[in-house]
């Protein structure tokens, strides 16, 4: 295995890595507190845009671990930024196909949100923002769809076809991408992963270079391709979507790969030295 000894920073996925669902996985409060012990500064980041920062605290609060409002990067606020550094907020409608993490981030910057079937030339969104939404509807997806066959832009904040829950694997928003696409002919710019854009905003939080972070996660298709694509080293874990086998099918591989995070933890714990 190689060295974990020159690592100063790690982005880190959180389903399939840190919890399925609402069960944690084991070994969650020692992992953090080998981070905080070796002050390993970290930024939690995830495709899921079902949730604003605030809930994801509440969330790890609620398994036993503390973590700042400013380690948590969610797929809706890397949107939200992207799309702020692009579009004036004030000037710019967009519907939303997502929950309030997909929401919040959006209004935070500034922007106005459109309604359900608020279409005319007046009402009408100037984006289309799609993200994963527990409460979806056919009157969301058809006011996303004639949005789009409009003319406005369409987003997604992730592409993930797929969730790991405590239930099981179900669809992700990129189901729902899947549909509007098929329905109006149009791709979206996908901001998550496995395009470089959440893991560079993570970068520029962290303030460390790239050639000493870390990215920890459970899929090959977003996580450790996304790490890639970055320019950053990898790890997978075992206890998500993907499996050890099937990096055999692809053409990139992770720099490391252990079962989960209590592995990751031990060899924290005895090659990176608190400074």
């Amino acid at each position: 295995m190689q060295s974990f000894s020159d690592i100063r920073a790690l982005i880190i996925d959180m389903d399939g890595v840190l919890w399925h669902g609402d069960k944690a996985q084991a070994g969650l409060v020692e992992f953090f507190q080998v981070l905080r012990e070796r002050r390993l500064p970290f930024v939690l980041a995830t495709n899921n845009a079902s949730m604003t920062a605030d809930q994801y605290v509440a969330k790890l609060a609620s398994m036993g671990v503390t973590v700042a409002l400013e380690e948590i990067l969610t797929s809706g606020m890397a949107t939200a930024l992207y799309l702020s550094q692009r579009y004036s907020p004030q000037a710019t409608r967009i519907f939303v196909i997502g929950g309030v993490g997909a929401r919040q981030p959006l209004l935070d910057m500034g922007f106005t949100l459109a309604g359900l079937y608020e279409t005319d030339m007046e009402q009408r969104a100037d984006l289309v923002v799609s993200g994963l939404d527990r409460e979806l509807t056919w009157d969301k997806l058809a006011t996303a769809a004639l949005n789009i066959r409009a003319g406005a832009e369409f987003y997604a904040t992730n592409g993930d076809v797929t969730l790991p829950t405590e239930r099981g694997v179900v669809p992700g928003n990129g189901a729902t991408l899947a549909a509007l696409q098929a329905a109006t002919g149009v791709t979206p710019t996908i901001i998550g992963k496995p395009e470089p854009i959440i893991y560079q905003q993570a970068l520029a939080l962290l303030g460390v270079e790239p050639q000493y972070t870390v990215a920890i996660g459970d899929r090959l298709d977003t996580d450790i391709l996304g790490a890639i694509y970055t320019g950053i080293r990898s790890v997978m874990v075992l206890t998500g979507i993907s499996t050890e086998s099937d990096i055999e099918f692809v053409d990139y591989s992770p720099t490391w790969v252990l079962p989960d995070i209590q592995a990751i933890t031990q060899v924290l714990r005895f090659s990176v030295n608190a400074e």
